[in-house]
């Protein structure tokens, strides 16, 4: 235990190295966070682009009635690129329903993401394979189970780094305090990232908490907390990477903040213009952190038309994939209902798949 509890408050403004219009902020270069290398933006870039497309083409994919629903991350797709960069190929990711950005940056196959959002199958890829977690629809739940896999890697004495992705509103339920206690106790190496963007559905931050910030919730378990400008791609890779540099030398948990906006509507089922009005959407256009990493990119002669044209065929590659995909129409087998329940299936399992078949078959000789 500490009786200092400084080092574990977050910076007064959260860390940001290039502004609103590109141009790197200065005496930033100051701050403990040196910016990435220039080839890590320009693959941050790319990434970028490829997922505002698929936001969009899932977007379309509803209203043509191939999802069910989708949550997008148009406008805070920062977050989940960088989220997906800084781990290394052991660690793991754990998301939330609104993540399917992060968990197409680990290599899932966007198809297979979004297989729950069509309704086919509670996850459609195998978390071991890419070591992301299924999409947790329910608020926080997947927190406490992150902290058990970054608790289980250390027992084993492996190097794994697990990151627990997490909105606003999911800091209210209380899988998010048990698990930073749970982390915080037994050292795991977690960094907790919250993508704040400003509201939990229709409820703003204000009727979410009292504290000074998020970030700061950490310091009641003695977890060191930080805040980051959402929109700043170069400052996401600074912070996030020195989180899971520092959880993988051993040092224990951290909080993560990012100050982002969702630009469209909670789902497609949900009208945001109850509850926020256009000047307030149109003031986050301008940090569109799209915008902002390209225009840096491209004054400092890191990237130019041709490779912008690569960036955008790929991510229309993508796009088409997904289209394709979820065009398919697929014939579900009702026996699936029970092949992943257990390992072993139960004598209650088995007692029921049985019956569902008889059924089935006497449908069948009608």
């Amino acid at each position: 235990m500490t009786r200092d509890p400084s080092h574990l408050l977050p910076a007064a403004e959260p860390v940001a190295l290039i502004d609103a219009d590109g141009r790197a902020i200065k005496g930033a270069d100051g701050t403990a966070y040196p910016a990435p290398d220039d080839a890590a933006l320009v693959k941050a870039l790319g990434a970028l682009l490829t997922a505002r497309r698929l936001n969009d083409q899932a977007y379309a994919l509803v209203r043509q009635g191939r999802l069910a629903v989708y949550p997008s991350s148009h406008g805070q797709e920062a977050c989940q690129v960088a989220a997906a960069q800084v781990l290394d190929e052991g660690d793991w990711l754990f998301p939330t329903y609104r993540d399917t950005v992060a968990a197409v940056g680990r290599g899932v196959d966007p198809v297979e993401a979004l297989s729950l959002l069509k309704g086919d199958w509670h996850c459609g890829y195998d978390p071991h394979e890419h070591h992301v977690a299924p999409h947790a629809t329910p608020l926080a739940t997947q927190l406490p189970h992150a902290v058990g896999v970054a608790h289980a890697a250390t027992l084993r004495g492996e190097p794994t780094v697990v990151m627990a992705m997490c909105g606003d509103g999911g800091t209210s339920e209380g899988d998010f305090h048990e698990a930073l206690n749970f982390a915080a106790v037994f050292h795991a190496p977690v960094v907790f990232f919250i993508q704040n963007n400003g509201y939990a559905i229709s409820v703003p931050l204000s009727r979410q908490t009292a504290a000074p910030s998020l970030a700061h919730k950490g310091v009641g378990y003695g977890v060191p907390g930080e805040r980051v400008d959402g929109n700043d791609m170069a400052a996401l890779l600074a912070v996030l990477g020195a989180a899971v540099a520092r959880a993988r030398a051993g040092g224990g948990p951290q909080l993560v903040e990012a100050l982002t906006y969702r630009m469209q509507a909670h789902t497609n089922a949900d009208d945001a213009t109850r509850y926020r009005d256009d000047a307030e959407v149109a003031a986050w256009v301008e940090r569109d952190p799209i915008t902002r990493l390209r225009t840096h990119l491209l004054d400092r002669g890191l990237i130019g038309p041709e490779q912008l044209q690569d960036f955008a065929a790929e991510a229309e590659r993508v796009a088409t994939h997904l289209r394709d995909g979820l065009n398919r129409d697929v014939e579900p087998d009702p026996a699936d209902l029970f092949a992943h329940v257990y390992a072993t299936p139960t004598p209650q399992l088995r007692e029921q798949a049985a019956l569902v078949a008889d059924e089935l078959s006497r449908e069948g000789a009608r």
